[in-house]
């Protein structure tokens, strides 16, 4: 069966609560969107979406969808997967169009949005954010792949010690005092970069 341009479906809460009554959202969605949201889940992987479709449940996030299952045209999955972007390692690092940072290594990851680590304080002149694009630069820095999750391009740049340690010096420069002390306390040896298209 071909795809329809829209699908009815039933949108329910799956947040880890105790015993909670949430209310079950019915909306019609754009076939693509939810094809979207099955990427994060599953790839580009054709009979996966096919399956998934057929099923009439997916979990993405803190969301339940649930729809009528149907057997879909693999013809019509195909074209609409041709129309989201493929993994492409020769994409160079963009430090202006990146949204997101994560230092791993220690016992916890620090996820670091660019709109947190960007802020400047009265007579700042650098940002967090400037500093850690300066270490990470485009040196040493390698693509890991096109997350769907995400909508955007991972790269991974292995933290050199001296590196590590200046951008925990600088840890003051982040406006937000949790972050800060993150930065400044828990270790880590790695940047792991998200860049939208």
């Amino acid at each position: 069966m071909a795809l329809p341009p829209t699908i009815r479906v039933k949108l329910s809460s799956e947040a880890a609560e105790s015993i909670s009554l949430t209310p079950v959202v019915v909306q019609e969605l754009p076939v693509r969107e939810l094809i979207s949201h099955m990427l994060g889940v599953a790839g580009k992987d054709e009979a996966r979406i096919r399956e998934l479709l057929l099923r009439g449940t997916l979990v993405s996030g803190a969301t339940r969808f649930r729809w009528v299952g149907w057997e879909a045209d693999l013809e019509g999955i195909r074209a609409i997967l041709a129309t989201f972007p493929d993994p492409d390692p020769a994409r160079p690092f963009a430090a202006e169009r990146c949204i997101r940072a994560t230092l791993r290594g220690g016992r916890q990851a620090i996820e670091i949005p660019r709109a947190a680590a960007a802020r400047k304080g009265l007579f700042q002149r650098k940002t967090f954010w400037d500093l850690l694009m300066e270490v990470v630069g485009a040196d040493r820095i390698a693509y890991a792949g096109y997350s769907y999750r995400e909508s955007a391009d991972r790269y991974l740049r292995e933290l050199t010690i001296p590196e590590a340690a200046r951008l925990r010096e600088a840890s003051g420069l982040v406006q937000y005092s949790t972050l800060s002390e993150q930065i400044r306390s828990v270790g880590f040896l790695q940047a792991e970069l998200w860049v939208s298209r």
